[in-house]
């Protein structure tokens, strides 16, 4: 019989073993090992200039003696409040060659929310830069939470001569200029020493080496604590999936950093990769065109929307894809249409793969090459298994074929929440051969060749007079519109029936369509209970930190 695992075991398409074996490395051992292998070669290429593999490591190394003349060290938890430069490396890797916990934290974060964190995590100091919309923020926080320190770098010093020149002069408005005030230390300045310090004693597979902030699989944003070993395994899987290593490796770097998605698949694989990021401080589709033409890139991952914004702009056309060798889309769903179009007008092959905060980054992934499964997340990484349970009773499987809560083990899963015992017991299970397994929230099926299909978000379903109603089956039939380019169903509450559903849209340019003729079209072609009330046409979406589609803050705009 075919069971869930059974499946992708014997029709696995990933390259290599999926019972492959990653033993116990530090993150430190980690890019110690790449810069020994690849010191001369350029590991970031930031808007022109390059910093080689030697010279990161060596801002690394200075990082970790400047903090630890400032006295910090081993289990301290320190934070990065930083956009994609190069600082962030220097630091990330710094901050782990102490022996002190990397705390992530969105350049889009308000005071409040910075604070908040800040508190939660016991985070003693914060990295950032000297630009107007971080360095005020980190201020206010520094003079109203427990945080005692600020290093503050600027973005002009890590760009190429002109350009840096240029910022200066017409740059004025983008920087915050840097109080004199003693608990402020300049980047340049915690840099200035040899950067000659013992190394720490890590233990990678209890050791934390990044706190991860989430809205986890239910509730309130908690931190997931994940090991060097967590890390240091994903991005050998993700890198391990790689149909064509040893080849040329330059990855366009402009999801965010500070998120997990791009914490292993754009900063630690490279590094396990022997590769080059190409760094853009933030998605714009202009400066990322320009960089693929520029760089010759090789791989870009992204979110949906990143990828609708690429084929939105003019200069699409003109742009030569020939150099990439694959697409990853994470973070959201992808739609089969914008996959379609994506390959038809790019010629780049585009995957969908899928991962949480609390499993280190990645868990499946279709394959780069060969036959993969539109509208699904593909088989799981080397390593990794996948259960589907009855989410009443999760220590049942559910039969093969029917859907179910996804379940997930491996050597990426977190060590658990940051203080939050009570949320481990939620979402952590220990089966009979004492192997942890994380309840997702997700719901899926899995077909006979393994391969994984998301059905919906539990928190997400909409119950309709007793019946389970999942917001994704109608956007996929919206998505089939020509004239939709965006979409999200959120359940309205209804005295009758507890909720009906009803569709958010925006609408793809030069295209018109009303909200009645999109209703007309959409429900016949729905169940009686998944019909919706309406169809609202909306100028914008509201959108996460990283630009996927945010039906958390569509509920909290419409229903208050």
């Amino acid at each position: 019989m075919i069971t869930h695992e059974t499946a992708w075991r014997s029709a696995y398409r990933h390259p290599g073993p999926w019972d492959r074996v990653f033993p116990p490395l530090s993150m430190v051992d980690m890019v110690d090992q790449a810069a020994q292998q690849h010191g001369k070669a350029p590991l970031i290429d930031f808007m022109g200039r390059r910093y080689s593999y030697a010279e990161t490591l060596d801002g690394a190394n200075r990082v970790a003696k400047g903090l630890h003349a400032l006295g910090y060290g081993p289990g301290d938890r320190i934070g990065l409040f930083l956009p994609n430069v190069p600082h962030y490396l220097a630091a990330y890797y710094g901050i782990l060659k102490l022996g002190a916990t990397v705390v992530n934290f969105s350049p889009l974060y308000t005071a409040a929310e910075l604070e908040h964190q800040v508190a939660d995590s016991g985070t003693r100091m914060l990295f950032t830069i000297s630009a107007s919309a971080l360095l005020p923020t980190a201020l206010k926080v520094l003079e109203e939470s427990a945080l005692e320190r600020l290093v503050v770098g600027s973005i002009a010093g890590a760009l190429p001569p002109v350009k840096s020149a240029l910022y200066r002069l017409f740059s004025g408005n983008d920087v915050a200029a840097k109080p004199h005030d003693p608990r402020i230390t300049a980047f340049s300045a915690l840099i200035a020493n040899d950067g000659k310090l013992p190394p720490a004693s890590i233990d990678p597979e209890n050791d934390v080496a990044l706190i991860q902030y989430t809205g986890g699989t239910t509730g309130s944003p908690k931190g997931a604590m994940l090991t060097h070993q967590n890390l240091s395994a994903n991005a050998r899987q993700v890198n391990a999936i790689d149909p064509q290593p040893g080849m040329e490796d330059r990855i366009l770097g402009v999801l965010p950093l500070f998120h997990v998605f791009a914490n292993t698949c754009v900063l630690n694989r490279t590094i396990v990769s022997g590769g080059c990021i190409v760094m853009l401080p933030r998605f714009n589709a202009e400066q990322a065109l320009a960089a693929i033409t520029r760089t010759r890139a090789t791989a870009l991952p992204g979110v949906p929307t990143m990828y609708q914004a690429l084929l939105d702009h003019p200069k699409i056309t003109r742009t030569d894809f020939s150099c990439l060798r694959v697409c990853i889309s994470g973070g959201a769903p992808l739609p089969g249409e914008l996959r379609t179009k994506f390959a038809q007008i790019t010629g780049a092959q585009l995957v969908e793969g899928y991962g949480l905060s609390e499993t280190s980054g990645v868990v499946s992934a279709n394959p780069y090459l060969g036959e993969g499964k539109t509208g699904t997340i593909g088989q799981p990484l080397p390593a990794t298994r996948i259960r589907l349970v009855d989410k009443e009773n999760p220590a049942h499987p559910v039969r093969a074929g029917e859907p179910g809560e996804i379940l997930v083990a491996g050597p990426q899963i977190m060590k658990g929440y940051w203080n939050r015992p009570d949320a481990d017991a939620d979402v952590f299970i220990f089966d009979d051969a004492d192997t942890k397994w994380l309840r997702t929230g997700d719901v899926g099926q899995i077909d006979d060749d393994g391969f994984v299909k998301i059905v919906d978000r539990l928190k997400d379903m909409i119950a309709v007079g007793g019946f389970k109603v999942f917001p994704s089956q109608i956007e996929a039939v919206l998505y089939k519109h020509p004239a939709v380019k965006e979409a999200l169903v959120i359940g309205i509450p209804d005295s009758y029936r507890g909720e009906h559903p009803r569709a958010y849209v925006t609408l793809n340019d030069g295209v018109e369509a009303t909200g009645a003729e999109l209703t007309a079209w959409l429900n016949p072609q729905l169940g009686k209970v998944e019909q919706v009330d309406s169809v609202v046409v909306r100028e914008t979406m509201p959108k996460t930190m990283i630009g996927k589609l945010s039906r958390k803050d569509l509920v909290a705009e419409v229903l208050g």
